[in-house]
């Protein structure tokens, strides 16, 4: 979740006239004041959390026809998951042009993140490969039509020669890698090269952008909003500080090179809930420090294959300073948690999921369909002084079958779901602001209730399912939060 007290690139838009949409992919909080309409975005069409198909989305979104979260609600949506996003966003966009409002596009695709789904068309362009990556690659190929599809309204509609396009992706390469890796070592969540060099595609023809040529100067995601702020002429709140800069000049050919400058790598570890001192990569100029005791020269060795640390402990002494700096400016924040919010106007009831355990990985729904047996807490915070009903869940509310029940596999449109794991449920226990109350489970039950006052203000909250020996099975992956009227 991302905190409050940081602007988005779509509130620094909107404030400044613009008008803003997000069609795809947020992953940046699931509930208020998390959402991205709370964030800035004026138009919204999003799922939560990392893919489709993870714990929070609604149960069953497979990629074709599926159920979105639009402007507050919900709604259903006909066709690929690509091709619904880049159609909504084309047609949002279509709009603003007809009312010659400026405007901000994000079109955070989810393909293609797996699970691998797309439709059989796209796959037998790949047909000699092997089935994950004609399904990976077909993906792609799908969004390169949208692109196109996307290119052809720019023109169609007069917007393409005053509108920046920017294309990018946002990590290293995930099953692509076994077939092409453009020479580099790694892939994602690793910290060579090929976990997170990307390509950054920059066009605005009017602006005097325009392709055929190459940047190499060390750049990173941070310079996005800092150097759109500057080519549009934002007018920014006062105090607005980056941790980027701009790469106006660089990308309009004024300046042939950026300050020096050295870059953090650093990753969330799925399984490890704590961010380590040193499971970082530092970039400077053609020098890269990897975990603190590995350094590569890429101008020589691209591929990252031979360690000089030996040969150059000047520079990786320099390099660990840099880092030593910069640890010590994000550590002091790394066991702060921002709260689930609960019991607000904007949004009740609330689904509080697995996603936001503390330090606990359980973010598909595959994992619940397996009935991981994990559990973890949940940090709260209770926005109105109230009653509360909580709905402890094995399975989401769209699916009606007992607790203890299992599930069938799903076979959608364009890929299928595993089967559903029977779990022994006997009882439920909830714990919650001091309070702590268990309630036996019955073979019919498809939730577990409990009604509570609570007051306002932060607290902690935690779930357990227990066998009827005793045993704990797992947290509950679903409680839906209903403040009373």
């Amino acid at each position: 979740m991302l905190r409050r007290d940081i602007p988005t690139m779509a509130e620094l838009f909107r404030g400044a006239g613009y008008r803003t949409g997000i069609f795809g992919k947020w992953h940046l909080g699931d509930s208020y004041p998390y959402r991205p309409e709370d964030r800035g975005f004026d138009e919204t069409v999003w799922f939560p959390s990392s893919h489709i198909g993870s714990a929070p989305d609604a149960w069953n979104n497979g990629y074709y026809n599926d159920e979105y979260r639009h402007n507050g609600g919900r709604k259903r949506y006909s066709g690929y998951c690509t091709d619904v996003f880049f159609q909504e966003a084309m047609r949002w966009i279509r709009a603003q042009a007809e009312g010659a409002r400026p405007f901000f596009a994000y079109i955070p695709t989810n393909a293609p993140h797996g699970p691998l789904f797309v439709e059989e068309r796209y796959r037998k362009m790949y047909s000699g490969l092997a089935p994950n990556l004609a399904s990976f690659f077909g993906m792609i190929a799908n969004i390169d039509e949208n692109v196109g599809r996307l290119e052809e309204m720019l023109r169609a509609t007069g917007l393409r020669d005053n509108t920046i396009l920017l294309f990018m992706t946002d990590n290293g390469g995930t099953a692509g890698v076994a077939l092409h890796n453009s020479g580099m070592r790694g892939q994602k969540i690793s910290l060579w090269d090929g976990g997170h060099r990307v390509p950054s595609f920059w066009r605005w023809p009017r602006g005097g952008i325009g392709g055929g040529r190459d940047v190499g100067e060390l750049t990173t995601i941070q310079d996005v909003l800092p150097t759109l702020a500057e080519l549009c002429g934002l007018k920014l709140p006062p105090g607005t500080r980056f941790d980027g800069v701009s790469l106006a000049r660089i990308l309009r050919g004024d300046a042939k090179a950026l300050a020096d400058r050295m870059v953090v790598v650093q990753f969330s570890r799925m399984n490890v809930g704590r961010p380590q001192w040193g499971d970082a990569a530092v970039l400077w100029k053609n020098w890269r420090l990897v975990s603190l005791t590995e350094l590569y020269d890429i101008s020589k060795d691209p591929a990252q294959q031979r360690n000089v640390v030996q040969q150059h402990p000047e520079v990786a002494a320099r390099m660990r300073e840099h880092y030593e700096k910069w640890w010590a400016g994000v550590s002091p924040r790394l066991d702060s948690f921002l709260p689930v919010h609960i019991g607000a106007d904007q949004e009740n009831p609330t689904l509080v999921s697995p996603t936001e355990w503390a330090d606990v990985f359980l973010d598909q729904s595959n994992q619940i369909r397996r009935g991981e047996r994990r559990n973890g807490e949940w940090h709260v915070m209770v926005e109105r002084r109230g009653q509360y009903a909580f709905r402890l869940r094995r399975w989401a509310k769209e699916v009606d079958v007992p607790m203890r029940a299992g599930l069938p596999p799903h076979k959608g449109e364009v890929g299928s779901y595993p089967e559903g794991v029977a779990l022994p449920i006997a009882r439920g226990r909830l714990r919650i602001a001091g309070v702590d109350r268990v309630q036996t489970v019955s073979e019919t039950d498809r939730e577990v209730v409990f009604t509570l006052a609570l007051g306002e203000g932060p607290t902690k909250m935690q779930t357990w399912f227990y066998d009827s020996a005793g045993q704990e099975i797992s947290g509950a992956y679903y409680v839906y939060v209903e403040r009373k009227e």
